[in-house]
């Protein structure tokens, strides 16, 4: 991380730009890009392509962001999983504590890797965060996963990184949810029973059409191929989409939290 920063303050030094210039033409701020050359905050690969085009590096910084080893970006254990989630057909996800990876924003993601015990040095959050926004590119592909969430009504009414954090983020899922193959349902809180008790999972579809489902646990993971219990977990997402509020009336509630906040 502490490269490429030293690598982007270079290339603005030789286009003969401040910090604060280069801020002023790029959607980054004087302190994100502070920070990125310090070797504090990582570079996020959006930015990386900003930076690229505007300094005529011929694409050297989003290429070193590209070039960092997994284990920078995920935890070790999730790494497989991670790995067949970048090539999948489809995938179904279900979250009850905190919002899917794959629809957090920048903040809302950092606010969740600041609240891990034992606490991660500033520079593991910032490669976490950077891996996971990485992560969400397949959903903007030209020919993009096919995606379905459902994730509990907590979610959105917590404060999870302060007022405005969620309200980014709120205001973010109403975004995402316009996308083409993304369904967002939210499963309401005053259901008296629903099929996710046992906790969140995600199943996916490979290029093979392979179904493998996966659990995460407080320091483990578990990638699921037998189809026994891949089953099990598809039968439980079906039953949680339908417990759940409709794609509309997500969309109704996401915009009546937008405008209480």
């Amino acid at each position: 991380m502490e490269v490429i920063g030293a690598q982007l303050a270079m290339f603005r030094i030789n286009a003969g730009l401040t910090q604060r210039a280069l801020g002023e033409r790029t959607t980054a701020s004087e302190e994100t890009i502070a920070s990125i050359e310090q070797g504090r905050r990582a570079l996020m690969p959006h930015l990386a392509g900003e930076f690229d085009q505007l300094l005529r590096t011929g694409g050297a910084l989003a290429t070193g962001v590209g070039k960092l080893p997994p284990k920078d970006k995920y935890p070790i254990w999730a790494e497989e999983f991670i790995g067949y989630e970048q090539q999948a057909l489809a995938l179904s996800w279900y979250e009850y504590g905190v919002l899917p990876g794959l629809l957090q924003t920048e903040d809302y993601a950092r606010a969740t890797f600041r609240s891990k015990i034992p606490l991660l040095d500033e520079e593991t959050v910032e490669r976490r965060v950077a891996g996971r926004l990485e992560r969400q590119q397949i959903l903007h592909k030209v020919k993009p996963v096919i995606a379905s969430f459902v994730f509990s009504e907590a979610a959105v009414l917590s404060n999870l990184g302060g007022r405005e954090v969620m309200r980014d983020q709120i205001s973010h899922l109403r975004t995402c949810a316009d996308l083409d193959g993304v369904s967002i349902q939210i499963l309401p809180l005053n259901r008296e029973h629903h099929a996710g008790l046992n906790g969140p999972f995600v199943l996916l579809e490979t290029p093979d059409h392979q179904h493998l489902a996966y659990t995460e646990a407080q320091r483990s993971s578990e990638l699921i191929s037998d189809p026994d219990e891949v089953s099990i977990l598809a039968q439980k997402y079906g039953m949680l989409r339908m417990q759940a509020l409709n794609a509309e009336e997500t969309v109704g509630l996401l915009d009546r939290l937008l405008g209480e906040r």
